[in-house]
């Protein structure tokens, strides 16, 4: 049986995938291309998304529908639920998210609650969404983005931290609770990974994973375990980790997160220089 067959017979004819545009969700849409599925994309840039659209349609020859949204707005994350009622939709890859760097009370209030919107309400809800087509149609699969962060506080990155543990806590429940009715759910948990998500959050990592790693990792642990954790890295830390107290890992982590953020403290002082 060809894996374009195997993935059709367990998830169905289209796939989900938030955050497309960029970074591990455009390497989960070319993925899933490759495996057969139909594709749903969502984010913000539709320009973007309609260059990997005509892409992944000319290459693998499947259908494609494009939806920009910003999953920030509630309102916009069930624009997506409405505009796929049609399609048998049986894998959600719920990728889109962000995050910070740096002391919490140094950054912007409204963008804290703007990611806690998008990395947790609008991944609650297309998971709830999502969560009962697919228990409805006796098979399905949710993917949700956890972080090697999730497992403790991490200072100057606690609010993102804390959305990943959201996110992970979630996963680890609905494993359980939907297995039953034929629906797999997992949770990925990469360390450092080269995409665009540390331009954003405003950090400098070393030994990153690539999105490939990430994307082919998660998939092939999807439906087999709860929590993958792709690349190197995530392993080494992983055990490295498993043997410290949770306050110890908090105090490591803090270290490793003060090292990727030390520029900022150089960006400051130059500021603060040019200031006066």
């Amino acid at each position: 049986m060809s894996d374009t067959t195997k993935w059709r017979e367990r998830y169905g004819p289209w796939g989900l995938v938030t955050g497309a545009s960029d970074g591990i969700g455009r390497e989960f849409a070319r993925q899933l291309a490759k495996r057969g599925l139909n594709l749903v994309m969502v984010a913000r840039r539709r320009e973007v998304l309609d260059g990997l659209a005509l892409e992944l349609g000319g290459k693998y020859g499947i259908e494609t529908l494009v939806i920009a949204a910003d999953l920030g707005r509630a309102e916009e994350a069930q624009r997506v639920c409405e505009e796929t009622s049609s399609l048998d939709i049986g894998l959600l890859v719920a990728s889109a998210g962000f995050g910070n760097s740096g002391p919490f009370l140094s950054g912007s209030l409204a963008q804290e609650l703007n990611m806690i919107d998008v990395n947790c309400r609008a991944v609650t809800a297309m998971s709830y969404h999502f969560g009962k087509r697919f228990v409805q149609r006796g098979r399905g699969g949710l993917v949700l983005m956890s972080s090697l962060l999730a497992f403790q506080g991490v200072p100057r990155a606690g609010n993102y931290a804390a959305t990943k543990a959201f996110i992970q806590t979630l996963a680890e429940a609905l494993r359980i609770e939907l297995a039953p009715a034929g629906v797999d759910v997992i949770a990925s948990a990469p360390g450092p990974t080269q995409s665009g998500f540390a331009d954003r959050a405003n950090m400098r990592m070393s030994m990153a994973a690539t999105p490939e790693v990430v994307a082919a990792a998660t998939l092939k642990s999807l439906g087999h375990k709860t929590t993958v954790r792709p690349g190197f890295l995530s392993k080494f830390l992983e055990f490295s980790l498993s043997m410290l107290p949770r306050w110890g890992r908090v105090r490591v982590l803090g270290l490793v997160m003060g090292g990727m953020t030390k520029h900022q403290n150089d960006q400051d002082k130059t500021q603060a220089g040019g200031s006066a």
